[in-house]
């Protein structure tokens, strides 16, 4: 999370559409994404966001349009490319470590070597402590923190985060910003966030991109030109605040 700067190109959306029956979902969706670049998709519920996630993870076939990782055109399910739903869907009778294991397990590594792989991340992920609880034990931040990590663990280098806070209240949300913010420091990974909170997607973007109601097209690319170190204060900045009523006066 940074101020904008031009770097390698991680994944470009060219052209899709996507229609139901009779019904056009996704009328035509073009954007990129850079490497180690926070990229918001904002718009309103319904308009398709989470079938874009579905088309790009290669959980549903798009009807027209291309999808480039590194360059390479992307037929289906690709390894770089990690999916985390709105809800945490943590298994109730496994313990963290377990649930976040379960892509490595797939994959076919031992459960000491999984475990071994996935516990040095706990501390980044502000887990520590936590490797042996159940899901039943942990708060609603502390479940999606548990999500996320098992989401980074099937692959780290494009994470498709759709509305992750969106079931949280107010001031865990809050919270959640703030330690997503200091982590991703540490983390290389390139993240397309879902979201409708227009206040979520300015504070925690590089770029946003706009989408209208359904059949979605993108509307506006919006560069974020704010300060890499973001803090509470910076909600209520003459910048910050501009760029929100220009996003209002688009959709």
């Amino acid at each position: 999370m940074s101020t904008y700067q031009i770097s390698k190109e991680k994944i470009r959306i060219s052209n899709i559409k996507k229609r139901f029956g009779s019904m056009d979902i996704i009328s035509d969706i073009s954007f990129y994404a850079n490497e180690n670049e926070f990229i918001s998709l904002l718009g309103p519920s319904g308009s398709g966001k989470s079938t874009v996630f579905n088309i790009i993870s290669g959980l549903m076939n798009k009807d027209e349009g291309e999808i480039l990782i590194d360059g390479e055109v992307c037929h289906g399910r690709s390894e770089k490319v990690s999916y985390m739903h709105q809800k945490d869907l943590l298994l109730p009778w496994k313990n963290i470590v377990d649930n976040t294991t379960l892509s490595l397990i797939i994959k076919g590594k031992s459960k000491k070597e999984a475990r071994s792989e996935v516990l040095s991340h706990f501390k980044t992920f502000g887990l520590e402590g936590f490797e042996y609880k159940y899901p039943f034990q942990l708060s609603g931040g502390m479940k999606q923190r548990a999500a996320l990590l098992r989401t980074y663990m099937s692959s780290s280098d494009i994470m498709l985060l759709d509305e992750p806070f969106g079931a949280l209240d107010a001031i865990t949300r809050s919270k959640m910003h703030y330690w997503l913010i200091e982590m991703i420091k540490e983390l290389k990974a390139t993240i397309i966030f879902i979201t409708h909170d227009i206040e979520e997607a300015i504070f925690l973007s590089d770029r946003i991109y706009l989408l209208s109601d359904k059949p979605a097209t993108i509307k506006k690319e919006i560069i974020v030109d704010l300060p890499k170190n973001r803090n509470k204060d910076i909600i209520t900045s003459e910048k910050f605040n501009e760029i929100k009523k220009s996003i209002l006066k688009i959709l």
